[in-house]
């Protein structure tokens, strides 16, 4: 079974100098033409009404840039493919001071049951130096609206390791976001992407960055505030109320089959990982041709798969269990990556129990050379 779709609207009424995720500029008849064009890709691509999945999730962009009938055409389109009653998560991103009242309402009858808010900073400087077009009052208003509607999992997004960041002001933005008390938070240190006006900066040398070590810092700053919290570390840049763990992201984590829509959207179904067509113009056209605009469709190997269930199953706190991957590949882990999981144990960078293999608190620093452990040598994989 497909477990997820994930349905992309590009559009921004800004655009954020971090963000390399495809993106246009709102234009209300560009967006009414895009949605012909997605809900034709859907209908398409997944045939019929009433198809079962366990989580919907509408990123961006920002897909509450949408105006109100906009948004409604999309929920349409979403009901008429999916049984939204069976979803257990249908989860929508949003800019804080993009929602008013009667969008939040109308969420709530199409049955979208959680939003997560792109808040990255508590401070208006840093908001404006982002990019970014909402201040931190509308953050406050934003999360009080969706509570009076009755809206109960809502995530808060951050950044770190922003230009001219410390530590210390790191931690004023985690306080003030758990003053919330949400159930969900998710912080990411900032990567500088090509083709974004920060690349771009950081180039001309026109970009300070925090060091490593204050970057280390905050990361452990994040940690220890959310542990206090009472809110479990399930996954490296994720923290959450027990039941209240992204089911959508546990997907990609899972290593499990999803649909993606829109252009430039990326889905995995069995032994194939397909992309979209990104810039708009194309993708209106092809999908309004035929109803797949896929620009690229790559053949994922056994070798590809063993790879990716490595790096993503260990980036949950519980880590990849040995039992799951003989029942997926038909052989332990321990088959071909023995010797790197011994080294790995020695550096004291991950640990087994209970025939579980996961990062251990020292690992979750140095994440990406340990996923450079699993990658294997050759195509082919002799399994006695």
């Amino acid at each position: 079974m497909i477990q997820s779709a994930y349905i992309h609207i590009p559009f921004c009424h800004h655009i954020c100098h971090y963000c390399d995720f495809t993106k246009f500029f709102y234009n209300e008849t560009l967006a009414t033409d895009y949605l012909q064009a997605l809900k034709k890709e859907i209908q398409t691509k997944v045939p019929g009404r009433d198809n079962e999945v366990k989580t919907i999730f509408i990123g961006g962009g920002t897909p509450t840039a949408l105006n109100i009938s906009q948004l409604q055409m999309l929920l349409e389109i979403i009901h008429h493919t999916f049984d939204v009653e069976s979803c257990e998560e249908f989860s929508i991103e949003a800019n804080p001071g993009d929602f008013d009242k009667e969008k939040i309402k109308l969420l709530k009858e199409y049955g979208v049951n959680r939003v997560s808010l792109g808040v990255q900073v508590f401070d208006n400087e840093m908001l404006k130096s982002l990019g970014r077009a909402h201040q931190v009052k509308d953050v406050y208003r934003t999360v009080s609206d969706l509570q009076q509607d009755d809206f109960t999992n809502i995530s808060i997004d951050l950044i770190y390791a922003l230009p001219h960041q410390t530590a210390e002001h790191f931690q004023k933005t985690v306080e003030e976001a758990l003053s919330f008390q949400l159930p969900h938070y998710s912080a990411y240190s900032l990567q500088v992407e090509p083709k974004t006006i920060f690349y771009n900066r950081l180039r001309k040398g026109e970009l300070h960055r925090p060091e490593q070590e204050e970057e280390v810092k905050m990361y452990a700053v994040l940690r220890e505030l959310m542990a206090v919290n009472d809110l479990n570390h399930y996954e490296i840049s994720n923290f959450s109320k027990p039941g209240f763990e992204s089911k959508h992201n546990l997907t990609y984590w899972n290593n499990d089959y999803y649909y993606g829509f829109g252009a430039g959207a990326s889905g995995y179904i069995p032994g194939k990982r397909m992309i979209n067509i990104r810039p708009l113009p194309a993708y209106i056209k092809q999908a309004e041709l035929d109803g797949n605009p896929t620009l690229k469709i790559d053949k994922i190997t056994l070798k590809e798969r063993i790879e990716e269930e490595l790096f993503l199953g260990l980036r949950k706190q519980k880590g990849i269990s040995d039992t799951t991957f003989i029942e997926k590949f038909g052989f332990s882990y321990h088959h071909i990556y023995g010797e790197q999981i011994d080294s790995l144990k020695t550096k004291k960078w991950v640990v087994e129990e209970e025939r579980h293999l996961r990062l251990t608190e020292q690992g979750l620093l140095f994440g990406n050379d340990v996923f450079e452990q699993f990658l294997i040598d050759g195509d082919i994989i002799q399994v006695d």
